[in-house]
C-alpha cells in the first residue's frame, strides 16, 4: 500500500522548509551567496545537511527560492509606492526613492539581488524580477503619456532603461566596504536623473540624427 503522507507529516515538511528558506536568506543577507554553503544553511536551521537536500535538489535550486521570495517583496514595495496619488513624475519619483532607499537600507541583501556573480539559475530569476520593475515603471510612464504630463516616448523602452540606470548607480554604494557618502544625497540625485529622463526631450527638443557606424 502506497505511503500516504498525513496533514500533519505535510505541516512539519513545510515547516522545516520554510526554516531552511529563512536561514538562506538570513546567512544571504548577512554575508552574500558565498556565506549560504549548504552545511552553514542546515546548522542555522536545525536540520541534517541531507535534509536540506530533501527540499531543494541543489544549492542553485535554494538560491532561487530565496531570490523569487526577497525580490518579490522589493518589487511589490516599489510598485505599491508608484500606485499612489499624484501625476506621473510624482508616481515615479516615490517608486524610485522606495526602491533605493529599501536597497540601501539592506546592503548586502540588495548587492546579493542586484549584482553579485550568481549560479544561472538565479540569473535567470534576475532577469525576471527586472522586467518586473520594468513593468511597474513602464505602467507609470504610460499613463504619464495618457495624460499629457509626459512627452510622448517609448514606454518600455524607457522603463528598461531606468532599471538600468538605477542598477548601475546603486551597485558600488551597496558593494561590500566603506561608503562616506550620504545616501539621502544619493538617493536625491538619483531620482532628479529619473525624472529628467522622462521629461526631458533630447538635446533640448531637437531630434537625434542617426550616426553612421
Amino acid at each position: 500500500m502506497p505511503y500516504r503522507p498525513t496533514a500533519r507529516t505535510e505541516a512539519r515538511r513545510e515547516e522545516t522548509r520554510e526554516r531552511i528558506v529563512r536561514a538562506a536568506h538570513d546567512l544571504i543577507a548577512h554575508g552574500g551567496y558565498r556565506e549560504a554553503q549548504v552545511s552553514a544553511v542546515a546548522a542555522r536551521a536545525g536540520v541534517a545537511t541531507g535534509s536540506v537536500y530533501r527540499h531543494f535538489p541543489s544549492k542553485a535550486d535554494l538560491f532561487a527560492e530565496v531570490f523569487r521570495r526577497a525580490s518579490q517583496r522589493e518589487v511589490d514595495a516599489a510598485v505599491q509606492a508608484g500606485e499612489g496619488p499624484g501625476e506621473a513624475t510624482a508616481r515615479l519619483a516615490a517608486a524610485v526613492e522606495t526602491f533605493a532607499r529599501r536597497a540601501l537600507r539592506g546592503r548586502r541583501l540588495a548587492y546579493a539581488l542586484l549584482a553579485e556573480p550568481v549560479d544561472p539559475a538565479v540569473e535567470a530569476e534576475r532577469l525576471t524580477f527586472r522586467r518586473a520593475y520594468r513593468d511597474g515603471f513602464a505602467s507609470i510612464v504610460r499613463d504619464g503619456v495618457a495624460s499629457g504630463a509626459l512627452p510622448p516616448q517609448d514606454a518600455e523602452l524607457t522603463a528598461a532603461a531606468l532599471v538600468g540606470a538605477i542598477g548601475e548607480t546603486l551597485v558600488g554604494p551597496l558593494s561590500p566596504g566603506d561608503h562616506p557618502e550620504s545616501d539621502d544625497e544619493l538617493v536625491s540625485a538619483l531620482v532628479r536623473f529619473c525624472i529628467r529622463s522622462v521629461t526631458e526631450e533630447s538635446l533640448h527638443g531637437r531630434h537625434l540624427r542617426p550616426v553612421a557606424v
